[in-house]
């Protein structure tokens, strides 16, 4: 899914997002902007309306789904007793997030990359499909023609200087990665709240 411009839609959103907005270039040209923006005034409070919107975009896009991906998972976890944390087990447990938060990626476009192209494999099994959804004893890894290939020479370094969340077990020097866990929602601790996302689509 194409994006667009990402420091232009961080900015608007009021969070780095994106990967590329999470460094010392972005932090300067917001407060640059902050500081332009000082001159000219405040701008109009936003409606709840759209402080809701603006919550789900932050969610969607940092997952870089598009509207009717996150919609549907949003649905599915509507009809679970905790809203809010099935959606987040939904959004972690792709297999491009996955590849991501265990270092097998840059990012999670990268990650995306990595499975459309039959790089990656579950339980041994080569994937197409970065959005396959992960279940606690998978096993993610590096198909074996992909694993000796350039293109992952950094993968091990990587992985052992990421610190990977609990719900995933990373192994470096074997290349793989274990679901172990269920990922758990902390309010506070992402840059979006899914707890607003939740009521956007409760209205």
């Amino acid at each position: 899914m194409k994006i667009g411009p990402k420091y232009k839609i961080a900015r608007r959103l009021g969070a780095p997002i994106f990967e590329k907005t999470q460094s010392p270039k972005y932090a300067l040209s917001l407060a640059r902007k902050e500081r332009v923006g000082g001159k000219k005034g405040r701008t109009k409070p936003k409606s709840e309306f759209g402080l809701q919107l603006i919550e789900k975009q932050k969610a969607r896009l940092t997952y870089g789904l598009s509207e009717k991906q996150f919609r549907g998972y949003v649905d599915k976890a509507l009809r679970a007793e905790v809203p809010v944390q099935k959606l987040f087990t939904f959004l972690e447990r792709r297999l491009d997030n996955a590849l991501a938060r265990s270092g097998f990626a840059k990012s999670r476009s990268a990650g995306r990359q990595i499975a459309s192209h039959g790089h990656a494999t579950v339980n041994g099994r080569r994937v197409t499909v970065p959005s396959i959804l992960l279940e606690p004893g998978d096993v993610i890894g590096l198909r074996a023609a992909s694993a000796t290939s350039p293109l992952f020479a950094e993968v091990t370094e990587r992985m052992k200087a990421l610190s990977a969340p609990a719900w995933l077990t990373v192994n470096p020097e074997g290349k793989s990665a274990e679901v172990v866990g269920e990922p758990v929602y902390v309010p506070g601790e992402q840059v979006f709240d899914l707890g607003v996302v939740i009521e956007f689509y409760n209205r």
